[in-house]
Protein backbone atom coordinates (compact mmCIF):
# COMPACT_ATOMS: atom_id res chain seq x y z
CA UNK A 1 0.00 0.00 0.00
CA UNK A 2 1.44 3.34 -1.02
CA UNK A 3 1.23 6.65 0.67
CA UNK A 4 -1.85 8.78 0.09
CA UNK A 5 -1.59 11.28 -2.75
CA UNK A 6 -1.32 14.95 -2.00
CA UNK A 7 -3.48 15.64 -5.07
CA UNK A 8 -7.21 15.03 -4.99
CA UNK A 9 -8.89 12.90 -7.62
CA UNK A 10 -10.74 15.97 -8.89
CA UNK A 11 -7.45 17.88 -9.27
CA UNK A 12 -5.95 15.02 -11.25
CA UNK A 13 -9.02 14.78 -13.47
CA UNK A 14 -8.93 18.52 -14.17
CA UNK A 15 -5.20 18.44 -14.92
CA UNK A 16 -5.63 15.57 -17.36
CA UNK A 17 -8.58 17.33 -19.02
CA UNK A 18 -6.44 20.44 -19.43
CA UNK A 19 -3.85 18.42 -21.38
CA UNK A 20 -6.27 16.15 -23.22
CA UNK A 21 -9.16 18.47 -24.05
CA UNK A 22 -7.63 21.91 -23.55
CA UNK A 23 -4.79 21.30 -25.96
CA UNK A 24 -2.23 22.61 -23.48
CA UNK A 25 1.19 20.96 -23.89
CA UNK A 26 2.07 18.64 -21.03
CA UNK A 27 5.19 20.56 -19.97
CA UNK A 28 3.33 23.87 -19.94
CA UNK A 29 0.44 22.43 -17.95
CA UNK A 30 2.77 20.79 -15.44
CA UNK A 31 4.67 24.04 -14.92
CA UNK A 32 1.44 26.06 -14.54
CA UNK A 33 -0.05 23.54 -12.11
CA UNK A 34 3.13 23.01 -10.11
CA UNK A 35 3.14 19.28 -10.82
CA UNK A 36 6.21 17.37 -11.95
CA UNK A 37 5.94 16.61 -15.69
CA UNK A 38 6.40 12.87 -15.14
CA UNK A 39 3.60 12.87 -12.57
CA UNK A 40 1.23 14.55 -15.00
CA UNK A 41 2.41 12.24 -17.80
CA UNK A 42 1.51 9.26 -15.60
CA UNK A 43 -1.95 10.67 -14.93
CA UNK A 44 -2.54 11.21 -18.65
CA UNK A 45 -1.31 7.71 -19.47
CA UNK A 46 -3.58 6.16 -16.77
CA UNK A 47 -6.52 8.16 -18.17
CA UNK A 48 -5.87 6.78 -21.67
CA UNK A 49 -5.76 3.23 -20.32
CA UNK A 50 -8.97 3.75 -18.33
CA UNK A 51 -10.70 5.05 -21.47
CA UNK A 52 -9.59 1.97 -23.40
CA UNK A 53 -6.99 3.76 -25.50
CA UNK A 54 -3.95 2.15 -23.91
CA UNK A 55 -1.91 -0.82 -24.99
CA UNK A 56 -3.71 -4.16 -25.06
CA UNK A 57 -3.41 -6.13 -21.84
CA UNK A 58 -2.83 -3.12 -19.59
CA UNK A 59 -5.00 -3.26 -16.47
CA UNK A 60 -7.43 -0.37 -15.99
CA UNK A 61 -7.98 1.31 -12.63
CA UNK A 62 -11.36 -0.41 -12.26
CA UNK A 63 -9.81 -3.81 -12.97
CA UNK A 64 -7.00 -3.06 -10.53
CA UNK A 65 -9.50 -2.19 -7.77
CA UNK A 66 -11.47 -5.36 -8.52
CA UNK A 67 -8.30 -7.47 -8.33
CA UNK A 68 -7.43 -5.95 -4.94
CA UNK A 69 -10.93 -6.68 -3.62
CA UNK A 70 -10.81 -10.24 -4.94
CA UNK A 71 -7.39 -10.86 -3.39
CA UNK A 72 -8.70 -9.67 -0.02
CA UNK A 73 -11.71 -11.95 -0.41
CA UNK A 74 -9.44 -14.91 -1.19
CA UNK A 75 -7.50 -14.29 2.03
CA UNK A 76 -10.73 -14.27 4.05
CA UNK A 77 -12.00 -17.43 2.36
CA UNK A 78 -8.70 -19.22 2.95
CA UNK A 79 -8.82 -18.28 6.64
CA UNK A 80 -12.38 -19.55 6.90
CA UNK A 81 -11.43 -22.78 5.13
CA UNK A 82 -8.47 -23.34 7.46
CA UNK A 83 -10.68 -22.76 10.50
CA UNK A 84 -13.24 -25.24 9.19
CA UNK A 85 -10.50 -27.82 8.60
CA UNK A 86 -9.31 -27.43 12.19
CA UNK A 87 -12.87 -27.65 13.53
CA UNK A 88 -13.55 -30.76 11.45
CA UNK A 89 -10.37 -32.42 12.71
CA UNK A 90 -11.30 -31.53 16.29
CA UNK A 91 -14.82 -32.96 16.02
CA UNK A 92 -13.60 -36.14 14.26
CA UNK A 93 -11.12 -36.64 17.07
CA UNK A 94 -13.81 -36.07 19.71
CA UNK A 95 -16.32 -38.48 18.14
CA UNK A 96 -13.82 -41.32 17.80
CA UNK A 97 -13.17 -41.50 21.55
Amino acid sequence: MGRPSKYSEEYRRDAVALVRDGGVPLKTASRDLGVHPETLRGWVKRDRVDRGEGEPGVVTSAEKAELQALRKRVVVLEQERDLLKKATAFFVKETTR
